[in-house]
């Protein structure tokens, strides 16, 4: 689809009479988004050769009024057929009278849509004003049918709709049965069927969010769907008027266009329009069942019966029965090795003790100061060896505080592991009904919202 930028004629060949038929249509798109009427006074502009907009606008003013359109409208449509389709189209919408349109012009204002290339304004006014019901179910299957021709999933990177989707994953899950041992938790074996259960039970959330037909909280604060008629000064975004206005020459430069994918990611954030969220869920639901059904896989995955797991910096083979003997004999003697700090022999007590007995034997030829030094030397000695025989007994008091530890957790993560395992059916169980729940809420489709 061309954009907006190429008219058919050189408006400067007849600027009053241009003027004159901008100011109308100005005037008549305020009145349409007001209350969805044409002004009272009769369409008093020119026409200009080879321009589409002025019997355009005469066939709308006449579809508003009950009279026949279709001498203006072959006119408009033989200088430029897609802009007055799409400007019957929108204007009709925001009007609140979209049922009015023939279901030929949406086809011709729409265009076709592709991966290779942005959407336009146009199209994505017209996937607006679809979303909310503007045209009715058949408008909304349109569009529904026009993204399913661009095959998007079969181009598609799955985990960046699931990002877009439920976005803020935790890293590491931690199932009730290891709130004790959360390290084991990021165990590769353990953390897979946790993560997987997780994700996909908030994956059922989302569509689950998504898919209600409850909406009275939004619809009450920004009515979004027309079945009322309601002009477009009640909807929430005024896109559709902006690419009226730009049509009649009245806006300013179309804004930077997006990827069909780029709009149909942002429409499954969270926080997005919920029409265009429950459209953009129906493109994602062959993505998302695959994604269900790998997640409901590793959910359902059986819970190993022997593991290795670090405790206390040591990696302890569990069974079933209990701590593997080996590899807790291993930690046992790496803990005594790393607990026990090497000494060497005392020898300095024992010089001490040597020169403090030669004092005292000297003391008996001479003076009593030897015998003093002698009994200090010994003194001194003596609280060496104490010294050193305290540092030994904290040293075994660590290593068994360390061993008595060890053997703790180990027969504790037995338990643990046992616990989770009986965790898995339960797991297992609540994925499958997560990912039946899911493929159920894609097939309801957008007009459950």
């Amino acid at each position: 689809m061309g954009e907006f930028s190429a008219l058919s004629t050189d408006l400067t060949a007849s600027p009053q009479a241009a003027t004159e038929l901008h100011r109308y249509a100005e005037a008549l798109l305020a009145h349409l988004a007001a209350n969805g009427t044409a002004p009272p006074a009769a369409p008093g502009f020119r026409d200009v050769p080879g321009y589409w907009l002025p019997p355009a606008v005469e066939a709308l003013v006449a579809l508003l009024g009950g009279d026949d359109p279709l001498e203006p409208l072959s006119k408009a449509a033989g200088r430029d057929q897609q802009q007055t389709a799409l400007f019957l189209c929108l204007a009709l919408a925001v009007s609140g009278q979209g049922s009015r349109i023939h279901a030929s012009w949406l086809g011709t204002a729409f265009g076709e849509l592709s991966l290779e290339r942005p959407v336009s304004h146009g199209q994505r006014s017209l996937w607006l004003a679809a979303a909310r019901g503007a045209y009715g179910p058949a408008g909304k299957i349109f569009v529904l049918r026009k993204l399913d021709a661009a095959a998007i999933p079969e181009h598609a990177d799955p985990e960046q709709w699931v990002q877009a989707l439920a976005p803020g994953e935790p890293a590491v899950v931690i199932p009730p049965s290891l709130a004790d041992f959360p390290e084991m938790a990021e165990i590769p074996e353990l953390a897979r069927p946790a993560v997987a259960a997780a994700r996909l039970a908030r994956l059922r959330g989302r569509c689950a969010e998504i898919t209600s037909a409850r909406q009275a909280d939004h619809d009450s604060s920004a009515p979004l769907d027309n079945s009322s008629a309601a002009p477009a000064a009640a909807w929430a975004e005024d896109e559709p008027l902006a690419v009226l206005r730009t049509l009649i020459g009245q806006g300013g430069p179309s804004g930077p266009m997006a990827s069909l994918s780029s709009y149909l990611l942002d429409d499954l954030r969270p926080g997005a329009d919920p029409h265009l969220a429950a459209i953009a869920l129906h493109v994602a639901g062959p993505i998302l069942r695959g994604v269900a059904e790998e997640l409901e896989a590793d959910s359902s995955l059986a819970p190993p019966a022997t593991l290795t797991v670090p405790l206390l910096g040591h990696r302890i083979h569990l069974q079933p029965e209990g701590p593997d003997p080996v590899s807790l004999a291993a930690a046992e003697e790496s803990i005594v090795t790393e607990g026990v700090v090497p000494r060497g022999r005392p020898w300095a007590a024992v010089v001490l003790i040597v020169v403090g007995v030669a004092c005292l034997i000297g003391a008996a030829f001479a003076s009593t100061l030897l015998a003093a030094a002698g009994v200090a030397m010994a003194g001194l000695a003596g609280w060496q060896l104490w010294q050193r025989r305290k540092l030994a007994e904290a040293d075994a008091q660590y290593v068994a505080g360390q061993v008595n530890e060890l053997k703790e957790l180990a027969e504790g993560a037995v338990w643990a592991l046992h616990a989770y395992a009986r965790e898995s059916d339960a797991r297992a169980e609540q994925a499958t009904e997560d990912a039946t729940e899911l493929t159920r809420l894609i097939r309801r489709g957008p007009r459950a919202a």
